[in-house]
């Protein structure tokens, strides 16, 4: 299938800034959305930010103004830039993605996560 690895999670102060990575590798043939979940201690994986293979984003109400997703097709990459990072933006981050496999076929997977910790 797809495998997706992130990377990028760490600790930071509030109010500082992390750029989360996420390639696609596998026997991709096109990869439509691409997204960024995130998932807190004792709460619903919830989703952060998607982009379309057109390059339209859509934001959680949360992080807009914030956080900022885009995608490299030809590395089939999704990445999320985040400022202004608050304490409530700690958890661990996932990447998802959609498409089409060489046999034209399905997938929608996901990566294994990083965390981000925001310190007050």
């Amino acid at each position: 299938q797809v495998q997706l690895v992130e990377s990028g999670g760490g600790l930071v102060q509030a109010g500082g800034s992390l750029t989360l990575s996420c390639p696609a590798s596998g026997s991709i043939f096109s990869i439509n959305g691409m997204r960024w979940y995130r998932q807190a201690p004792g709460q619903p994986r919830e989703l952060v930010a998607a982009i379309t293979s057109g390059g339209s984003t859509n934001y959680a109400e949360t992080v807009k103004g914030r956080f900022t997703i885009s995608r490299d097709n030809a590395k089939n990459t999704v990445y999320l830039q985040m400022n202004s990072l608050k304490p409530e933006d700690t958890a661990v981050y996932y990447c998802n993605a959609q498409g089409l496999l060489r046999g034209l076929n399905w997938f929608d997977d996901w990566g294994q996560g990083t965390q981000v910790t925001v310190s007050s």
